[in-house]
């Protein structure tokens, strides 16, 4: 895959504070910067699902106003783009993604803090604010959050299963009935999936990083390899290919979604992104926890948050702090975002509007009411491969201890 320019390059405008999107303690250098910026252009790089969310704000922001503004989808690997773009200078001047990416930028200077009225913050769900604060600075501005749930189809399976081994028991007997194929669609692949596995491995009573007295992740308290991963891993282990089979590594992201509006698996471990599909397959689904071990710790999924981030060294830096804090900032982009792919708005606003319409809204967020958010610190960017990687080993067999104990020395050595 590669990085590639979206077809609609849209023309666009900016006139916040003719339109009245200005908070009211904006000051007036900043007006004075938004004026001097009408005319320049803006570039914003997302994945190729919010290029496409993004297209139709992009058309009206521009029959508002007068600035070019390219949306532009990198389709692949964008935060490491983004960085190595910012590096040499030719990035963009917005991108938007995962809130835990944010140690890693600002470790790389590649963003800037973003300033948002008191009232302005208040105005956003208290963990997506939390989120996107970083060493006591905001960073970004969240427009949505996230967590994995487990969807199922009501038709082969009528109830919520209060463990794993309840899922298993029954993805099973779907199996001997001829009704399914697959126990489970949880995504791993030949490189595992730490963020999918997640709730599984916490309900084994796993961990990644330890808390400091203020409760902010600590790097030093490094979780994996331990003899609670461990611990969690040989349950994990259990649920494998060489055990009931309910993990497998022929599960991927591509196929994971597909597999189940196809009506191969009851059950589903994925996020608000995947309602769609469903529902445009005409699956009869439902939505709760994903069910942890008996007898273990809850299933706690990682939350969370989709953000605009502000490229320090993008050419209208200006342009792109309005954009981002005064446009952003609205509830009517923000519901239409959600419209566009269903994740509940940050914007209390903006989820108040539509949590009428969408009884899934509440779902997942009780799916996720105890989850934990997804850690921003530097060190976070050494788990994902390594972690990754072992979970796919020992699903596939390979033996726990052994294997995640490596990658914890693996994640040790690259946070030093």
């Amino acid at each position: 895959m590669r990085i590639r320019t979206a077809g609609v390059v849209a023309v666009l405008g900016l006139a916040l504070a003719a339109s009245g999107c200005g908070s009211s303690n904006d000051k007036p250098a900043a007006k004075e910067s938004a004026k001097a910026a009408t005319g320049g252009k803006l570039v914003i790089w997302a994945d190729d699902k919010r290029t496409a969310a993004l297209k139709p704000f992009a058309e009206q922001f521009g029959k508002e106003n007068g600035v070019t503004v390219e949306v532009q989808a990198v389709s692949k690997d964008l935060q490491t783009n983004f960085v190595t773009a910012s590096q040499q200078g030719s990035g963009p001047d917005v991108v938007v993604g995962a809130h835990d990416w944010i140690g890693n930028l600002v470790q790389n200077g590649a963003i800037d803090p973003v300033q948002l009225a008191a009232e302005q913050k208040s105005g956003f769900n208290e963990t997506a604010i939390k989120a996107v604060t970083f060493n006591g600075q905001l960073y970004g501005v969240p427009y949505a959050t996230e967590n994995v749930a487990l969807i199922r189809n009501t038709e082969l399976a009528p109830e919520a299963p209060k463990t794993i081994e309840d899922l298993v028991a029954t993805g099973k007997k779907l199996k001997a009935e001829k009704k399914a194929s697959e126990i489970l669609c949880l995504q791993s692949g030949q490189n595992g999936d730490a963020y999918h596995v997640y709730p599984l491995y916490t309900s084994g009573g796993g961990y990644l990083f330890g808390t400091t007295a203020n409760g902010d992740y600590d790097p030093k308290d490094l979780g994996v390899g331990k003899p609670e991963s461990i611990a969690a891993f040989q349950k994990i282990a259990k649920l494998g290919e060489k055990g009931d089979g309910a993990l497998k590594r022929s599960i991927t992201g591509e196929n994971s979604i597909a597999t189940f509006t196809g009506k191969k698996c009851a059950f589903l471990v994925s996020g608000p992104w995947a309602i769609a599909d469903a529902k445009k397959a005409n699956i009869k689904y439902d939505i709760s926890p994903v069910p942890g071990f008996a007898g273990g710790k809850e299933a706690q999924p990682f939350v969370g948050v989709q953000a605009f981030y502000v490229a320090a060294k993008g050419k209208n830096k200006a342009l792109a702090q309005e954009f981002v804090t005064n446009y952003v900032t609205k509830p009517e982009l923000a519901v239409a975002l959600y419209q566009a792919e269903p994740r509940p708005p940050a914007l209390t606003a903006a989820y108040d509007q539509v949590k009428g319409t969408d009884p899934d809204l509440a779902k997942f967020s009780e799916a996720g009411k105890n989850g934990q958010v997804l850690p921003a610190i530097p060190a976070m960017a050494a788990i994902w491969d390594p972690f990754g990687k072992a979970e796919a080993a020992i699903i596939g067999g390979a033996d726990p201890a052994k294997t995640i104990t490596g990658a914890g020395k693996t994640i040790a050595g690259q946070i030093k």
